[in-house]
This record gives structure tokens, sequence and C-alpha cells, in this order.
């Protein structure tokens, strides 16, 4: 398992990145909900955090620039 480091997570919401298989957390940043562009599209800039023991992505649309979030559940 190659684990990535992504310079915008806390060490605790990299671990749980790090946990989903890679083609999951492709799947996951290319399907966000944008309200400005009222569908999905990726998220860039993503900066990850865990609230509440799950992990939150917050970012931008790749569409229109306009804040995005995602959240992804723990099991």
């Amino acid at each position: 398992m190659t684990v990535v480091r992504l310079p915008q997570f806390s060490t605790q919401a990299a671990k749980l990145w790090n946990a989903i298989p890679a083609e999951t957390r492709r799947l996951l940043l290319a399907n966000v909900y944008c309200g400005k562009c009222r569908g999905a599209v990726s998220i860039v800039n993503a900066v990850g955090s865990v609230k509440g023991g799950d992990l939150v992505l917050n970012g931008n649309c790749a569409v229109c620039g306009g804040d995005v979030a995602r959240l992804i559940e723990s099991a």
C-alpha cells in the first residue's frame, strides 16, 4: 500500500484518508456537490480535518472555484 502524505491534512485526517483505497479516494475527490454549479464536480485545493471522528474535506470547486466540502463518515 502506498501512503500518500497530503501537506494540508492534519495527521489524523491523513491517517483516515490513507486507509481508503486509492480508487475510492479518486472517486470521492471527483464527486463533490457544488451549490453554485448545481451538480457534481471535482474538489481542488482540498484540506482535510477530522470532526466528530469523521473526515471532512474542504476545498474549491474545480469548475467555478467556489467553496465545497465533502464529509466522509467513519465506519
